[in-house]
């Protein structure tokens, strides 16, 4: 009785494994989110993309238009707040 691993039983598995990962990336990709982009970036990020003053930049944080999170000392802001600033409705 032979309890080895065929040939083709690898190539299953290896095809599951490729399935899963697809799905996983697929999950974590829906609409809205951009691959390789983190959800939170921290502010020396958000200064440089935006090209803004730190000051600007509480002045967001203090004033909610933008979500932040504070760990250790860092501050995080949530990437999906940053780009709704460039589509809000300018008449609200």
């Amino acid at each position: 009785m032979d309890n080895g691993v065929s040939k083709e039983d690898l190539q299953q598995f290896g095809a599951l494994l490729i399935s899963t990962i697809r799905k996983i990336i697929e999950s974590d990709t829906g609409p809205g989110k951009d691959p390789g982009q983190p959800e939170w970036l921290k502010s020396r990020a958000v200064r440089r993309m935006l090209d803004i003053s730190p000051g600007t930049l509480q002045n967001l944080r203090i004033t909610g238009k933008v979500r932040f999170k504070k760990v250790l000392g860092s501050y995080y802001y949530s990437r999906y707040d940053l780009m709704g600033l460039f589509n809000e409705n300018p008449d609200k």
